[in-house]
């Protein structure tokens, strides 16, 4: 998936189906002279159902179809026939995403499970025939009912990425360029901020034909709750992942831009601290080597009871070892 592939907010238009009309009809068979009614009930309408894919992992396709109609029901026949329901809409969306109403900013649903199907809007009901109506009193009705129309909605669809990892940090810190460096992701890397404006994915390949993914989130700058930098379209991917690594480049105080990090989050969704993490500098290449183990004795003391991981993509330096921790604390994050 690329970038420019990536689509994660969508207005959608949405009708289910009219229901279908009764039919009024008196039976008419030779040798039956007053057969009575047997007009049949119309179909009900079609539903707008959306249905979660675990292949999709963006709203691309709603860029160019933004309007979806569910089909009508059939009228109701002679001899008690019913009409033919009206045919379903199923509207495959990436598991993450979220269904809100616009008018009312409410949310209606939450799709997070493959195959996961939430029946939005249902289809009008189909009115009833005459045959509904016979009675002691009247034993040829001749009235019927009209069916029912369906519902239309505009909605808003919001996706956050769900991943198993989510690379967390300010602008131009390595985290495109450590996503390609573990995955065979091809995000877009530059020396400049805002170089990544969309969510990138990566599946990590570990021991034993082990995998996870690893989600690249747009960098967040101090204000981001308040939605500086556009921040509140990128926080929102961070609550779906099951673990947070923190990178944060050995050009800069590391523990004061983690705390900024850690702020901007708990204003965002306080629920977001609960979430395990792991703290990586990124760039150690910038520090001489023979600079690096004091360097890093600093850190480690600011940050005291949390451990420290410390690499380079450029040199590959601190790969495997990141992926075996990332790995620990994704399984003990699985069993709480």
């Amino acid at each position: 998936m690329t970038e420019d592939n990536f689509v994660d907010y969508v207005s959608l238009n949405v009708i289910s189906g009219n229901g279908g009309r009764g039919s009024s009809h008196l039976r008419r068979e030779k040798f039956v002279a007053k057969g009575g009614p047997d007009g049949g009930d119309g179909g009900n309408g079609g539903d707008i159902i959306f249905r979660g894919d675990s292949n999709i992992w963006t709203l691309y396709t709603f860029k160019f179809k933004k309007h979806f109609k569910a089909g009508h029901g059939g009228d109701g026949g002679r001899n008690k026939r019913t009409g033919k329901k009206g045919e379903d809409i199923i509207i495959k969306v990436p598991l993450g995403t979220s269904i809100i109403e616009k008018k009312s900013d409410k949310l209606l649903a939450e799709i997070t499970e493959n195959n996961k199907e939430i029946v939005l809007l249902r289809g009008g009901l189909g009115g009833r025939g005459n045959c509904y109506f016979k009675s002691s009193t009247n034993r040829t009705p001749r009235y019927f009912q009209k069916g029912i129309s369906g519902e239309e909605m505009i909605i808003t669809l919001e996706l956050k990425i769900l991943a198993d990892v989510g690379l967390v940090g300010f602008p131009n810190a390595g985290k495109s360029t450590l996503l390609a460096s573990i995955t065979s992701a091809k995000p877009k890397i530059g020396d400049y901020e805002f170089t990544t404006l969309k969510p990138n994915l990566g599946i990590v390949e570990y021991k034993d034909f082990k995998t996870f993914v690893v989600a690249d989130i747009p960098g967040i700058i101090e204000g981001a709750s308040s939605g500086k930098g556009l921040g509140h379209f990128f926080l929102r991917h961070v609550e779906r992942n099951s673990i947070l690594l923190f990178l944060i480049s050995a050009e800069h105080e590391i523990h004061k831009r983690f705390l900024i990090l850690r702020e901007e989050m708990l204003k965002f969704n306080p629920e977001l601290l609960d979430k395990k993490f792991i703290v990586v500098i990124s760039k150690i290449d910038l520090i001489e080597a023979s600079k690096r183990s004091l360097f890093l004795d600093k850190v480690n003391k600011d940050f005291k009871s949390i451990s420290i991981l410390a690499l380079s993509s450029v040199i590959n330096v601190g790969l495997n070892n990141l992926k075996d921790e990332l790995w620990k604390v994704l399984n003990s994050a699985q069993i709480e």
